[in-house]
């Protein structure tokens, strides 16, 4: 709604300080999560945002009397879904009543009266400081006695006449310096805006504005404030948008005000996204500001993400950054986390020093209550005297205000309070570091003890985020390979880049996670649809490029590992199969065997796994009794966020699905063989094609589940013969280990993880995985049977039902893929979880083989992968080559190039060549050595002959 708002100074108030003070209809404690505005002048330049607790507008001071006001505010209605967290249809345009959500409050001039204002902020710092000393403290009274001789001082006849005479009474308690060993605060303003949760991405557009058009207006009157934002994709809806908006912005970045941080296009997930697509959020955002504002970012700023990856140390030092902040991990339930400034150990270990400032908000308002805190439950006492406190309204946006400037005016230097200083984060990392560069250490992930059914709610969204990201995987790879062999076709950069922007943005941290409402889960996969289809056709046109004229079938292969006889990274026509048949028997009790030479699946009259034989390790991989591919419904009522938390007691109540409608042999040749088995429960059914193939060693399940339950939980359960003490999980450029004991609180309180696209648990000398092609939570859970052998339970969480935010969460088919590989080494699993997410292509063609582009070479079948080919981000044509070691191990490996090389060159993430970065070309190839899941990115200088 757009209000025309007019009024004239009243001549009595020439000379004073005038302001329009503007309710829209606000809940004054509920800033962000409802109506907001942004005022604009007569000439459609955005002035100032509106919010419950920062409502005013300044017309003019000194005014003239007489001054005609002319404002433009436009408002925005936004249902208030956060409270209470009940099951609400006003989360999408398309379900929500049409009735009026906000009747406006008042819309006045008003003279602002700055002598009072003072006033309530001297009284506001010295009482919330008096309550929080002890009372023990001498400090403690003398601040209320000052407090009571100030307000005996105040003539509530005539405030604004004895204001300055209260102010005298208690200037002298507020003028007492700090002690020596007072904590310092480097107090940072901030407004942690969500890009969707509560509200689609369009509001997020308008919230950005607002809270940026706020910012800078204070920066005019606070020269020393500064404020610090994340985002690159914020920073380009501004660009986009608010053209003049962004001019003052890049002002105020250019002067030192207005702080670029972070580095990433959005504050992402970091437990799900993809490896090359975490590089792409580094990439892409430093680059942004890079472009931008010629700022390198060197403060990786994540509040708010749902746990962090133990990959992100090494991709945090490749984007060039230096550290790294978080605050989340104050959230968990179970175990406090041991540390505010520490060194952040990753799987390849690389270092990052690291902050999680103990104020355990993002959202402060710099009162008594949040320093006191920050001071009292400080974990570096005696190594560091320094944390850092952002500040500012959050999740909705809004900001800092001037209130929060005047109570960090008067903590600057205050007895019994912390000393506060406004300044850039860097700042603060500086001091920190010189001052504490024997941090402690933390190695491996920073698992976050709550919101695990992030892992699993919205199951679309998190499929859509998988497909788009081997797509692109695929065009890029495709697209570069057409564009060094094909005269005449152009690699599409352009499209590639809006099409990655497109992904990174759906990886935002109530997006990718399933915490957003219906509209944003709507959008996403109408998103991912147009998303995918691109992908396709940009794949097809570089392969039809590339297989050239003819009707012969030529298979492309876009995995990083060999297939079926086609190279990786290459095609040709299939060769002929050389691998045993598949045989089929029925068996006495109902169901099959299946059996391939290689594994032997029976499946028993209930359609359930009895038995996976390894035939060559000899071994069964289903433990004694038990069935594997059971499917398991749990009632899934978290205690609070719905959509966030799977809470540990959901095991305590189990429905086995062992009945099945349907069980039929539906395919049988000598390439495959296929079970489909038909079942139904509750308001749902579910039909699964178990396959085994010829040549294969993983028994494929495809499921189509109907999914009409409310609040449940299905997991797909495998029980395998193997004492495993760990598991391992695939995460970004390698994997974590975790045991499958309870021994300590810190493993009880991982009962549910996160795996990308392999889970894989062995003992010495043989394990077994399960792959998935869309599927991130698990449990793994042990028990030691009668017989004296271990039973290790892998368990896939394939759907949730939450109900808020979005009370139709998963309802409706699904289609999702996952395999058992008995037998299987870690690197059988890197292979396989490739080979499911990244299907061959037949394209009509010629017939001649497409050598790959790049060809990697270890020995050791698939140690060193190649995660990305594609061009180079500066349009100069050279091939940028993205490897990892994915084993755990030490590895050398030999990288040909299938185009003449001039030059390779070891570069970070944004592509910039990194110091004694020169590899030698010999013979064409290059030789590398990797440590272990170590990341390299080569960029491959294309011969001028060529």
């Amino acid at each position: 709604t757009w209000f025309r708002v007019t009024g004239r100074v009243p001549d009595a108030w020439a000379g004073r300080a005038v302001e329009a003070v503007l309710d829209l209809g606000f809940d004054r404690d509920m800033p962000g999560f409802q109506c907001e505005g942004l005022v604009h002048n007569r000439d459609g330049e955005a002035v100032k945002g509106l919010h419950p607790r920062n409502s005013w507008v300044r017309i003019a001071a000194p005014a003239s009397g007489g001054e005609e006001v002319e404002l433009y505010v436009e408002a925005a209605s936004n249902p208030i879904v956060n409270v209470p967290q009940t099951p609400t249809y006003e989360g999408d345009r398309l379900t929500a009543s049409s009735r009026p959500l906000y009747r406006l409050g008042r819309m006045d001039l008003a003279v602002f009266q700055p002598e009072v204002w003072e006033l309530v902020r001297d009284l506001e710092v010295a009482g919330s400081l008096m309550a929080e000393l002890p009372v023990e403290d001498a400090r403690r009274w003398e601040l209320l006695r000052a407090l009571e001789r100030t307000l005996d001082a105040v003539d509530l006849q005539d405030v604004p006449g004895s204001a300055a005479r209260a102010r005298e009474r208690l200037a002298p308690a507020l003028a007492s310096p700090a002690r020596a060993s007072a904590h310092r605060v480097s107090a940072v303003g901030h407004a942690h805006i969500d890009s969707a949760w509560l509200w689609p991405l369009r509001e997020t557009v308008r919230k950005v504005a607002r809270t940026a058009s706020n910012v800078v207006a204070l920066m005019d009157a606070h020269p020393d404030f500064v404020f610090a934002m994340s985002q690159a994709q914020q920073f380009a809806w501004i660009k986009e948008h608010r053209p003049e908006l962004w001019a003052r912005v890049k002002k105020k970045v250019a002067e030192g005000q207005f702080v670029p941080v972070g580095g990433m296009w959005v504050e992402s997930d970091t437990n799900m996204v993809g490896g090359e697509a975490m590089a792409r959020q580094f990439l892409y955002g430093k680059k942004f500001f890079l472009d931008e504002f010629g700022v390198e970012t060197r403060e990786v700023w994540l509040p708010d993400s749902f746990g962090y990856t133990a990959a992100m140390p090494q991709l945090v030092k490749l984007s060039g950054s230096t550290w790294f902040l978080t605050q989340k991990i104050s959230w968990s339930r179970t175990n406090p986390f041991p540390h505010h400034t520490f060194w952040w150990e990753g799987i390849d270990g690389t270092r990052v020093f690291t902050h999680f400032p103990p104020v355990d908000t993002y959202n402060a308002r710099l009162n008594g209550r949040e320093l006191a805190h920050a001071a009292r439950t400080f974990r570096e006492k005696g190594g560091s005297s320094h944390s850092l406190v952002p500040f500012g309204y959050g999740n909705g946006g809004g900001g800092p205000t001037r209130e929060m400037l005047g109570r960090a005016a008067r903590l600057r230097d205050l007895d019994g309070s912390p000393r506060v200083a406004l300044e850039r984060p860097a700042a603060f990392f500086e001091k920190a570091g010189e001052e504490y560069p024997q941090a402690p250490v933390w190695v491996g992930e920073l698992y976050l003890e709550l919101h695990r059914g992030t892992y699993t709610s919205q199951a679309k969204t998190k499929q859509g985020n998988r497909r788009a990201e081997s797509l692109l995987r695929e065009a890029e790879l495709w697209a570069a390979t057409a564009a060094v062999r094909v005269a005449g076709y152009a690699y599409p950069y352009e499209r590639l880049e809006r099409l990655w922007k497109t992904v990174l943005l759906h990886q935002f941290h109530d997006i990718l996670p399933g915490s957003s409402i219906a509209w944003v889960h709507r959008e996403a996969r109408e998103t991912y649809a147009r998303v995918h289809a691109e992908l396709d056709r940009l794949a097809g046109e570089a392969q039809a490029a590339l297989a050239g004229q003819g009707d012969r079938p030529v298979v492309f292969n876009g995995a990083p590992h060999e297939r079926g006889g086609v190279p990786a990274g290459g095609a040709a026509e299939r060769p002929a199969r050389s691998a045993a048949p598949v045989a089929v028997r029925e068996r006495p009790q109902g169901g099959w065997t299946l059996d391939n030479g290689l594994l032997r699946i029976e499946v028993d009259g209930r359609g359930l796994v009895v038995s996976a034989y390894d035939r060559d390790a000899e071994r069964e991989a289903v433990a004694p009794r038990q069935a594997a591919n059971l499917l398991q419904v749990h009632p899934d009522l978290p205690n609070h966020w719905d959509a966030w938390d799977i809470d540990a007691f959901y095991r305590n109540s189990v429905t086995d699905l062992t009945h099945a409608d349907e069980l039929t042999l539906a395919e049988a040749d000598e390439e495959r063989a296929t079970v489909r088995v038909a079942r139904s429960f509750g308001d749902s059914s579910v039909v699964q094609w178990l396959t085994l193939r010829a040549g294969g060693k993983v028994l494929s399940v495809d499921t189509e589940v109907d999914w009409h339950e409310c609040e449940k939980l299905l997991k797909a359960t495998f029980p395998l013969d193997v004492k495993a003490d760990q598991s391992a999980s695939e995460t970004q450029f390698g994997h974590v280990f975790r045991p499958t004991h309870t021994n300590t609180s810190w493993e009880a309180a991982k009962f549910e993880i996160c795996a990308h696209r392999w889970i894989h648990v062995a003992e010495p000398g043989w394990g077994a995985a399960l792959v998935n092609d869309s599927t991130y939570g698990h449990d793994v859970t042990r028990a030691v049977r009668a017989d004296g052998g271990q039973t290790t339970t892998v368990r896939l969480s394939l759907l949730r039902a939450p109900r808020y935010p979005d009370p139709e969460t998963d309802q409706g088919a699904h289609r999702m893929r996952y395999g058992l590989a008995p037998g299987a080494a870690v690197g059988d699993a890197v292979r396989e979880g490739h080979w499911i997410n990244l299907p061959e292509r037949t394209v009509a063609g010629s017939g001649d083989p497409v050598a790959p582009l790049v060809r990697v070479e270890d020995g050791r079948g698939g140690q060193v992968v190649a995660e990305a080919v594609k061009l180079a981000e500066d349009r100069g044509g050279d091939v940028v080559v993205r490897l990892y070691e994915a084993h755990g191990g030490r590895a050398a490996a030999t990288l040909t190039p299938g185009f003449p090389v001039a030059s390779a060159t070891e570069t970070d993430l944004l592509e910039r060549p990194l110091p004694h970065g020169s590899h030698p070309v010999e013979d064409g190839a290059v030789r590398v050595a990797l440590r272990p899941f170590q990341i390299l990115t080569l960029r491959l200088g294309r011969s001028a002959a060529q």
